[in-house]
């Protein structure tokens, strides 16, 4: 039997969207948040039934990720540096782009693991993202060996993502999108930026929630993890 996880995963827009916090979390009943592009200074403690469980420090654009207090236990969290763009090195620091946690799922009794993931902009090749994402996996599998994993976030790779789901497939890692384009700035420019990558874990639905204030829409993952 398999017990359901509703993850959402927001990029803010430099914190933009920080306001709407609380109701996404009262709205969609959300058990983790993973936030990219936030200013972790302003970050409260709580949103509503969600407790921090860890930020990034140092970057200017931060990552957060939340729990429902109530039904997990933290274990332990980690910030991964990954390799850097040119935009990294001119525009840092920006240079930490996973924060993971470890959770123990009381209704389970599993340990679970969770990343809020950040990828190198446009303006970076899809071959450095590409080393990012298997970089994050690589970090993600020393943290948690065979642990159902989760890793949610702001991918930047809105082309060729048939090529990149074979990669993923390949490393043990299933890539997964929303029903709805997630990025939506420009009146014509609109697309898939915000992914799912999992393992051992089964993703029952993504849906792209309602625009904000970020570019960015953020979606709301089911995952299922197996008692």
């Amino acid at each position: 039997m398999a017990r359901e996880l509703n993850i959402v995963s927001y990029n803010l827009r430099k914190h933009h969207a920080s306001g709407e916090l609380n109701d996404l979390a009262s709205l969609y009943d959300v058990d983790i948040l993973c936030l990219q592009e936030c200013d972790t200074d302003d970050m409260p403690e709580r949103i509503k039934h969600l407790v921090l469980a860890d930020s990034t420090k140092t970057n200017r654009l931060g990552l957060a990720v939340y729990h429902r207090e109530s039904r997990f236990e933290l274990q332990a969290t980690r910030v991964f540096a990954l390799r850097k763009s040119m935009h990294d090195r001119v525009m840092a620091p920006a240079h930490e782009r996973l924060l993971a946690a470890k959770l123990f799922d009381r209704e389970i009794e599993k340990e679970i693991l969770v990343g809020s993931f950040h990828a190198a902009p446009l303006t970076a090749s899809n071959s450095l993202r590409r080393k990012q994402i298997a970089a994050a996996h690589h970090e993600l599998r020393v943290m948690g060996p065979g642990l159902p994993t989760v890793m949610v976030g702001d991918y930047n790779y809105p082309w060729f993502r048939s090529s990149l789901s074979e990669r993923m497939e390949e490393s043990g890692y299933l890539l997964s999108f929303s029903d709805k384009p997630t990025y939506a700035r420009y009146k014509y420019f609109k697309g898939h930026f915000d992914f799912v990558t999992s393992a051992h874990t089964r993703i029952d639905s993504i849906d792209t929630l309602p625009q904000g204030e970020s570019d960015h829409l953020p979606i709301l993952v089911r995952a299922g993890v197996e008692e």
